[in-house]
């Protein structure tokens, strides 16, 4: 490992490396979002995705109103372009997400999800990259993703996949994987078609869209206000919800805006694996265990193989 990373280290230059790392922090922040659910109890899913967004939005919000002589408002079409991206990769996205475990359960559509990095390499191939050194990034990363999804794949296996429910829950997965995905590859192409504008401003134009978007989802399948009034640990509840919407939200949109200006999309791809990375990580630390023994192996082929793309995009 340590002579591929060595490796990947010549010519890459220091705009790149940034790149990385930001790409990196953003996966760190991600992975909040699988760790606080447990920390939330008798929050429903529907109501924690709201309180986080909204807390995104909140949080651009107050940056726009403190910076409002500085900062660059945008275009209605930059608008537009806002609302559609929020769509895509916040509040569409969850919406498909949810409803495809509500009718399939958990396993086949996290199997579904966790492909989401292996397509964004793929469509996101820069031209000029061969596809002989996107190879070994690409296997190592299925590797470890097959390591880590054999528990559920045992369990699908188990379960009779007969149905119109499990079949829709299929099709709302599939569509939530593909909605992240054009995400990925259109974000990261409006921000290299906008150099003017920065990750910051970006970020906090997501937010508002992404906060909007949160609202209405709340007023129409949230639960009651009195409801989470009473909720046990409301206090502590909505400290979970703020950190992960300012953290796994507004920070980390930024950090991501950062990488896709100084990647390309398929390095930005391999990058995502490292949300599940810092899940685990987080997850671990939370119950107090130590990985098994695949988890373990699992993490490492993910390592190698961000250590991989870096080398070919070099």
């Amino acid at each position: 490992m340590t002579a591929l990373a060595s490796s990947a280290s010549h010519s890459i230059s220091r705009h790149t490396w940034i790149g990385i790392a930001a790409g990196l922090g953003a996966g760190a922040l991600w992975g909040m979002v699988f760790v606080v659910p447990r920390m939330t109890p008798g929050l429903s899913s529907v109501d924690l995705t709201a309180a986080r967004f909204v807390s995104f939005g909140a949080m651009a919000a107050l940056v726009m109103l403190l910076n409002w002589r500085s900062h660059t408002w945008p275009s209605w079409h930059q608008a537009a372009s806002a609302v559609g991206m929020s769509l895509l990769g916040a509040t569409g996205y969850y919406l498909l997400l949810a409803q495809s475990i509500t009718a399939a359960g958990s396993e086949v559509p996290t199997l579904i999800i966790g492909t989401i990095p292996i397509w964004v390499m793929l469509l996101g191939k820069p031209m000029h990259l061969k596809w002989s050194a996107l190879v070994p990034g690409l296997l190592l990363t299925a590797a470890g993703l097959a390591l880590m999804m054999q528990a559920s794949l045992a369990h699908v296996v188990e379960q009779p996949l007969e149905g119109q429910d499990f079949w829709w829950g299929v099709l709302l997965a599939l569509g939530a994987m593909a909605s992240w995905t054009a995400f990925a590859l259109l974000n990261a192409a409006w921000l290299k078609r906008h150099p003017e504008v920065s990750a910051t401003e970006w970020a906090n134009w997501l937010g508002l869209a992404t906060g909007a978007g949160a609202l209405l989802l709340w007023m129409l399948a949230g639960s009651e206000s009195k409801v989470l009034l009473a909720l046990d640990g409301k206090a502590l509840i909505a400290i979970y919800c703020i950190a992960t919407g300012i953290g796994a939200g507004w920070a980390a949109s930024i950090l991501w805006n950062m990488a896709s200006q100084r990647l390309s999309v398929s390095l930005c791809g391999q990058l995502i694996v490292s949300e599940t990375l810092f899940a685990l990580l987080y997850s671990f630390a939370w119950d107090g265990a130590w990985p098994q023994w695949s988890q373990w192996l699992a993490a490492g082929l993910f390592t190698l193989g961000i250590l991989a793309s870096v080398r070919a995009h070099r």
